[in-house]
């Protein structure tokens, strides 16, 4: 593990488990298929059940959805929420 960079970190320090991702699909009698964001599109999806825990809720993992306006048209505009960076 010595130098091996995991999940933004090196090391030891490196995350052991990351998630909560939802399971879309049983694919064995001990895998899951899971709903990967696009960052980790180079890790497989499919995963051992010993290779996930199970999720604890906690009031703070819920996100809230603003409303789409949408026009009569059925069209919208995206607008920019805030600059991150810039060159």
């Amino acid at each position: 593990m010595k130098g091996v960079m995991r999940f933004g970190k090196k090391g030891k320090l490196s995350p052991r488990f990351i998630g909560p991702y939802e399971i879309l699909e049983k694919v064995g009698n001990v895998a899951y298929r899971l709903a990967l964001p696009p960052e980790l599109s180079g890790v497989h999806n499919v995963f051992h059940v010993s290779m996930l825990r199970k999720y604890v809720s906690d009031s703070s993992h819920i996100l809230s959805q603003e409303p789409v306006e949408l026009d009569p048209k059925l069209t919208y505009e995206e607008r920019p929420i805030q600059i991150l960076d810039r060159k």
